[in-house]
């Protein structure tokens, strides 16, 4: 089976919550009539420069009514601020109203303080994933809930197939492995204590190995790599429309970073951006994007304008999905 393509947004748009929302349902629209497979939307509560959207499965069913065989998915759901009943009854209407196009992506992350209003630390944010994602695959197994008669409606067993999880630890792989979800890989993750010139890659592919080692032998791997690539129609224009939002990533992280060179900044964001030979040549590096059975395209941190966005998407589906889609062995567990 040929690697599944996707376009991945955190809905960070410059502009009002209503048009952020309007824009990238356009963006998946636009994904969809390029070919691509899977459109995936992050869930943020509260920091709306970190991204646009609390209510992910809400915004799908809108972008449902209006796509036709793109899948769609959370990248991720942050299941510990969530009512797992809850997300898996508006889970089972979603699937439902789009068709079974829909993907669930889990997480336990988040910035630390958006845990506090919903009875959480962060601290405690692994325990609750743990139990609320017990509760959540027991509902769609058809379990009862709390009572003999009690089980969910409409039925939705389908979708504890459908489950990814998001994680940066080989612990989280393995765990991900043996309940026999799919493993989320990230567009760029914390690099080890001195050690911060470690390419992503070297840090993804102990995951993968230890996702493939501790899965049961009757699954199919599932394995999702996001990666920041924002392609122009030249390495001068992407590098221009880029720079501003890198920078202003950079100033965030003053004193942490290596070197304020454009260039420098994009190899620590791990950042793909050019016209088409550059990004091609600059993806063919990562060695994880060979393993995998998907891989999403996000333009953060580049933000760039919404038609340079759409644009992207365009060159991404033309010139490199083919290759993408071909590239790599077919998966195989490690002996």
């Amino acid at each position: 089976m040929s690697r599944r393509l996707g376009f991945f947004t955190r809905l960070l748009d410059k502009v009002p919550a209503k048009q952020r929302y309007q824009l990238a349902t356009e963006q998946i629209q636009h994904a969809e009539r390029c070919g691509f497979d899977n459109a995936w939307i992050a869930q943020h509560h509260f920091h709306q420069d970190e991204g646009g959207l609390p209510s992910p499965l809400l915004f799908l069913a809108h972008v449902a009514a209006q796509t036709r065989t793109i899948r769609l998915g959370t990248a991720i759901i942050t299941l510990p601020m969530e009512n797992a009943l809850r997300v898996a009854e508006d889970a089972a209407v979603l699937d439902l109203l789009a068709d079974g196009r829909l993907e669930i992506g889990l997480g336990s992350g988040g910035t630390p303080d958006s845990f506090l209003p919903f009875g959480l630390t962060f601290a405690e944010r692994g325990a609750a994933f743990a139990d609320h994602l017990h509760t959540l695959l027991s509902a769609w197994r058809g379990d009862s809930l709390g009572h003999p008669d009690n089980h969910l409606y409409p039925a939705a067993p389908q979708l504890a197939g459908r489950v990814w999880i998001a994680t940066f630890s080989v612990e989280g792989a393995i765990r991900a492995a043996q309940g026999g979800h799919g493993l989320m890989l990230s567009r760029t993750q914390p690099r080890p204590a001195g050690q911060p010139e470690l390419p992503l890659d070297a840090l993804q592919n102990p995951l993968i190995d230890a996702y493939l080692a501790a899965l049961p032998a009757e699954t199919t791997p599932r394995i999702l790599a996001s990666r920041t690539a924002f392609v122009a129609d030249s390495d001068r224009y992407a590098r221009q429309v880029a720079e501003p939002g890198i920078r202003q990533q950079a100033a965030q992280y003053r004193g942490e970073l290596r070197g304020e060179r454009f260039d420098d900044l994009l190899a620590q964001f791990d950042a793909h951006v050019g016209g088409i030979d550059q990004v091609q040549h600059s993806l063919a590096q990562d060695s994880t994007l060979a393993r995998v059975t998907d891989i999403s395209f996000q333009v953060h941190s580049v933000e760039p304008s919404h038609a340079d966005t759409l644009r992207s998407i365009e060159l991404i589906a033309q010139h490199l999905a083919p290759a993408l889609r071909a590239a790599g062995e077919p998966h195989r567990r490690i002996s």
